[in-house]
């Protein structure tokens, strides 16, 4: 361990130390020597040579010590190297902690991996935690020569789309995965959506029909999977109700929206309308599908829980040509896929930390509130020593 001062410049503040000397100097002028009558015709004798001479010296020593001690505090002095080297153990909210306690024993320092890090004696965390970024904060805040050993579940939450990189080897404990867990991942396909068109949006609707059927009954073209039956698109006039399970549409009608189709929007649906169509809510549009040259084909927002898609010209292939390229099908389809959610959910035995990270600085350990303390103690006893009713008077 060593002391280091962040502001060495304030320790000009010694030279207050000159003020008690002085306080306690000037106390012996106070009381002064007076001349009798009957004595001033006595023979005077020579005069012993005066010395200086401090009176109550145990308050003076209190007095400078407790002004060095304010410019040491002024000078921000930190200590280095005092961080203990006990090994750490972190276990991932949802792992029983008493077996870990028993193997501990005392010997190691037992947290959770949650923020804050808080004791293992305390209730897990209900939360998500984000595993990586805290295992990157507990490796920078740990000093190089302390052990780390992180014990998660099977599967967990809270990954980022790769491997943290640590600056130490981390004992990497993976739990067994409960019979009953279930399957992590899952696949669903898009839904399917259903048309609702104008009279004169018949050629339209014929392009439509195709692209669905190829792309959402269809499997892809590199799957060794069997040909899946083609479903039935539902196409019908603006005026008919949309079936209860349907999760996405597409609008061909011009005109008004109606509030009907505005609501079911806002519930949680995905509709794809006709450049003339109008739709009363003010949404903020941004580009989702646009050619190479940069032009616009189809604009979506957000409106409530759902998600409006609007043309930007008609279904038509004199002006829009992309209906008959062979990458319609996936084009429309991925207008009506969610976005893919950012990665979070992996396995453990492949998220295990990878060594060979730039080692971080350790923070000194700040005296200060220390020194204030002493400080504040002294004071009091230098208050109570000066104000003492048997304190000893100046000759």
């Amino acid at each position: 361990m060593s002391l280091a001062l962040l502001l060495p410049a304030a320790l000009a503040a010694l030279g207050a130390l000159l003020l008690p000397l002085l306080v306690h100097l000037a106390r012996r002028s106070e009381q002064r020597p007076t001349d009798f009558a009957a004595l001033r015709w006595l023979r005077q004798k020579p005069r012993p040579r005066h010395r200086i001479r401090f009176d109550e010296r145990g308050l003076l020593c209190l007095r400078l010590l407790l002004l060095a001690l304010v410019a040491l505090w002024l000078a921000q002095p930190v200590l280095h190297g005092s961080a203990s080297e006990r090994p750490w153990m972190v276990v991932l909210p949802g792992i029983d902690p008493a077996p870990l306690r028993k193997e501990a024993a005392g010997r190691t320092e037992l947290r959770w991996l949650a923020p804050g890090f808080p004791s293992l004696e305390t209730p897990a965390p209900d939360t998500r935690v984000p595993v990586a970024s805290l295992l990157r904060e507990l490796d920078a805040n740990l000093p190089a020569q302390v052990a780390l050993t992180v014990v998660v579940p099977a599967w967990f939450d809270g990954a980022d789309g790769e491997r943290p990189r640590l600056s130490r080897a981390v004992d990497w404990r993976v739990q067994p995965r409960p019979a009953s867990a279930r399957e992590p991942f899952a696949t669903t396909r898009p839904s399917v959506p259903v048309i609702r068109h104008a009279p004169d949006r018949q050629e339209a609707v014929r392009y439509l029909r195709a692209a669905i059927e190829s792309g959402w009954f269809a499997p892809p073209a590199n799957s060794a999977t069997a040909p899946v039956a083609t479903g039935r698109v539902s196409a019908a006039s603006p005026d008919q109700p949309l079936p209860t399970d349907a999760r996405a549409l597409i609008w061909l009608a011009p005109g008004d929206v109606p509030a009907s189709i505005r609501r079911w929007i806002a519930n949680g649906g995905i509709a794809l309308l006709d450049e003339r169509a109008r739709i009363a809510e003010t949404i903020a549009m941004t580009p989702r599908w646009s050619e190479p040259s940069g032009v616009v084909l189809v604009e979506g927002g957000a409106l409530g829980r759902g998600r409006v898609l609007r043309l930007t010209r008609p279904l038509q292939p004199a002006r829009m040509p992309q209906l008959l390229e062979p990458d319609f099908p996936e084009r429309l389809r991925g207008l009506f896929t969610a976005p893919m959610p950012e990665p979070g959910r992996v396995a453990a035995r492949d998220y295990t930390p990878l060594p060979g990270a730039a080692t971080y600085p350790q923070a000194p350990r700040d005296l200060q509130p220390w020194l204030a303390l002493l400080i504040a103690s002294l004071l009091v006893l230098e208050r109570w020593w000066a104000t003492h009713r048997r304190r000893s008077v100046a000759p």
